[in-house]
């Protein structure tokens, strides 16, 4: 047999007589990424929960079902705008275009948001439309319990439904829809032993976990910001460590072009105008969740909603909404505070990214437009090649030009004002010093020992500067990315017939190894993946 191990533990198994043992990198610590959040920073006018609905099999190491179902529901007086943006993957689900259905007829409103985790409802045909309507049916209904009846219709084609739902899990296989329907309806009275809405910090980490697949730890993120005198707070989860690199645009976009599911919701108790939310919302999305990658697939789910109900407004003053026409600067000041927010919980995504052992921010400087940073950022970020270096540590910065250079731009580069350095992670109250590698297109002589110094650190920074592109720009991006492992590749595949030619690593000593597998190989158990999707 041929296998990689981790311990002792065998990654792969080969069917003939000889035995090679490799030694895969242990992942980093995520430990620190999940703590108790103070309920004050959580936004008021929210009930939510995450309960079991049958949707995921219990595991024997399990001491309580798994939470596989999330319910938010918006109970402030005003309006609740919301805002999405979904994948632009051909094969979008049913949830995505239900989803974009109900917030077309709305005008931008909806109070509820169910999330199922284990099924991704994709690729399921009509049925899979009947189910994803039937989650905004029973979503309706439990507003209806909760006296939010007025607005809202039992007929799923009318403009009154209010319920946005998304799904994640395997692909092609249908919902256990009874049972979700069941779960939800289990939530409409406060005196059953089995309601579990709450507006408690507990409640919204319930609510995070019912969100995950392959995640590792839940991703929940709270904060405050201010905005003409006023105090508001916003909190938002994710879910996502495979099928990462998203490509969203807000519902009123058409899809351009093909690039585990990303899935995110946030929620604030400031009031905003549905067209105001719904271009924050975009304007985050492309600097935060469309800036990530871990394996380079898009999914057929991704999806991110937002909720604005208002509940934060002092009750002394009168309801105004932030909105980008009538108070520019508010609005402006509410979409960087979003922008900033979604990037937080965009991270934790790389950071979860499956079998990654490096998280590295890629910043594209002096470009004559953002759209080109963004670009090869973006082509830097999903390169295989670049990705292995950075499991190998090896400072490899050929590969960072390669991909730099194959990226499609509006505007050429000029090779002579390129440069590239490696960032090493510092504290926040101190400003690292690079290594530059790349000067003015000529190779700077690197100092190897500072360069294996960088890249064994667990998080780093890539800078590319194009030095104004020919045209004197001055645009940038950031592009969020992790490393390839032997994990990475085994948790992909799902640990069934995984194929590999060449696995290139490097050694502690600094040399590099190649190594030729071709082979075809099963994971162990305890690698494989039973909620790809």
């Amino acid at each position: 047999m041929t296998g990689i191990s981790k311990g002792p533990i065998r990654l792969f198994q080969r069917f003939s007589s000889t035995t090679t043992t490799f030694t895969a990198k242990a992942t980093p610590s995520k430990d620190h990424l999940h703590s108790p959040i103070p309920k004050e920073f959580f936004p008021k006018g929210y009930l939510l929960t995450g309960i079991h609905a049958g949707i995921k099999k219990a595991r024997p190491d399990q001491s309580s079902p798994p939470l596989d179902l999330a319910i938010v529901l918006s109970t402030s007086p005003h309006p609740t705008a919301a805002a999405a943006c979904f994948t632009l993957n051909a094969f979008r689900a049913a949830p995505v275009l239900v989803s974009r259905n109900v917030l077309d007829n709305s005008n931008g409103h909806a109070r509820a948001v169910v999330v199922n985790s284990g099924c991704a409802n994709a690729v399921t045909g009509k049925k899979g439309i009947e189910d994803a309507w039937s989650m905004v049916r029973a979503g309706d209904a439990l507003l209806r319990a909760h006296g939010f009846a007025s607005t809202i219709s039992e007929q799923p084609t009318t403009t009154t439904n209010e319920t946005l739902v998304m799904s994640t899990g395997v692909i092609g296989v249908n919902l256990p829809i009874t049972a979700i329907v069941n779960a939800i309806h289990t939530q409409s009275d406060p005196s059953s032993p089995t309601y579990a809405l709450a507006s408690t910090p507990t409640a919204w980490d319930a609510t995070a976990r019912a969100f995950m697949t392959t995640d590792t730890f839940p991703k929940l993120r709270a904060r405050t910001f201010q905005i003409n005198g006023s105090t508001y707070r916003m909190a938002g989860m994710d879910k996502g460590a495979g099928m990462i690199h998203p490509r969203m645009v807000g519902p009123d976009s058409l899809p351009t072009s093909l690039h585990a599911t990303l899935l995110g919701l946030i929620l604030t108790d400031a009031p905003v105008s549905p067209r105001s939310l719904q271009s924050a919302l975009s304007h985050a999305v492309d600097r935060s969740f469309n800036s990530i990658s871990v394996d380079g697939d898009m999914s057929t789910n991704d999806t991110i909603i937002a909720l604005a109900n208002g509940a934060g407004i002092p009750n002394e003053r009168k309801v105004e909404e932030i909105d980008e026409v009538t108070d520019p600067d508010a609005y402006n000041i509410f979409r960087d505070e979003l922008t900033t927010f979604a990037i937080d919980l965009a991270k934790l995504v790389v950071r979860d990214g499956e079998g990654a052992t490096k998280f590295v921010e890629v910043s594209v400087e002096n470009a004559a437009s953002y759209a080109d940073a963004h670009a090869i950022a973006s082509t830097i970020s999903t390169s295989a090649l670049v990705k292995t270096a950075l499991y190998g540590e090896d400072a490899n910065w050929g590969r960072i030009l390669s991909s730099t250079g194959s990226a499609i731009l509006s505007t050429p580069l000029d090779p002579l004002t390129v440069s590239v350095s490696f960032v090493p992670s510092s504290p926040a109250d101190s400003t690292p010093t690079p290594l530059p590698v790349l000067i003015n297109g000529e190779p700077a002589g690197v100092d190897e020992a500072r360069a294996s110094e960088i890249l064994g650190q667990d998080d780093f920074g890539i800078v590319v500067d194009l030095g104004g592109q020919g045209v004197g720009g001055k645009e940038r991006a950031k592009y969020w990315t992790c490393d390839f492992s032997y994990v990475s590749l085994l948790k992909s595949s799902g640990g069934v017939h995984l194929l590999i030619s060449v696995v290139r690593c490097r050694n502690t000593s600094g040399s590099m190894e190649i190594i030729v597998v071709e082979t075809v190989c099963t994971a162990s158990a305890e690698y494989r993946n039973p909620e790809l999707g």
